[in-house]
């Protein structure tokens, strides 16, 4: 089974100086959507080398604009996973000056990694977005048939999905990876595992010791964007 992992375009953060809790893409996000899609409709480039079976989606605005090329060019509806989306900001933090954000940012970086787990005040604690994430993917990929079986194991049933296609975020991306390697999990996946915006990550299962593993193959992989258009 090959997955492929898109990190939405570039959004829109800031209004009039405003915050946007789930803000659009900007004109830019929107070419690199383009450019994906193009990229992943064309089965004669990696990462795609066939049809795809699934397109999953984050509910998030960023992601759905996202998403809406890659549909067509797929010729494959979406499906919207609520476990997809980011680690939650505050309610509080939409339509706030942007400072505020900058602010709690800046400042989380200095807390001990203790700390870290609890997740900025008012926030969804990263503990609780890293088990929505596992829990999420360990639930969909057991639904189409490929099954965790232990010490980082898997079954994948000969009727499993070939190739699927999820368009998320940098943070949900990282922790679903980091998850799938078997690796220890951090409050900061996506500094480990880091995508730029509308960058691929590419997970294929791998035959191994009676069942399967994931291999990580292409990790931010933006060959598709010109280097002027590739972003953070």
């Amino acid at each position: 089974m090959e997955l492929v992992l898109v990190r939405h375009g570039q959004p829109r953060w800031v209004v009039d100086g405003k915050n946007r809790n789930d803000p659009e893409l900007t004109d830019l996000g929107h070419l690199q959507a383009t450019n994906v899609a193009s990229r992943l409709g064309d089965h004669s480039r990696d990462p795609l080398d066939g049809p795809v079976d699934h397109l999953i989606v984050s509910p998030a605005r960023r992601a759905a604009e996202t998403a809406a090329p890659i549909s067509t060019a797929l010729g494959v509806g979406s499906a919207t996973l609520d476990w997809l989306v980011e680690v939650k900001m505050p309610d509080a933090w939409d339509d706030q000056p942007i400072e505020v954000v900058e602010e709690a940012f800046a400042a989380q970086q200095n807390k001990p990694r203790v700390e870290w787990w609890d997740g900025l005040a008012g926030a969804e604690p990263m503990q609780d977005f890293h088990d929505r994430v596992a829990n999420g993917i360990d639930s969909t990929l057991t639904n189409w048939g490929v099954e965790p079986l232990g010490e980082n194991l898997w079954r994948v049933d000969p009727d499993a999905p070939r190739r699927v296609v999820a368009v998320a975020h940098g943070g949900t991306n990282s922790t679903l990876i980091a998850h799938l390697l078997g690796v220890q999990k951090e409050p900061w996946d996506w500094h480990r595992f880091a995508m730029g915006h509308a960058s691929v990550a590419v997970l294929r299962t791998q035959r191994i010791a009676g069942a399967a593993i994931w291999s990580l193959t292409a990790l931010g992989d933006a060959a598709h964007l010109d280097p002027g258009d590739r972003t953070a």
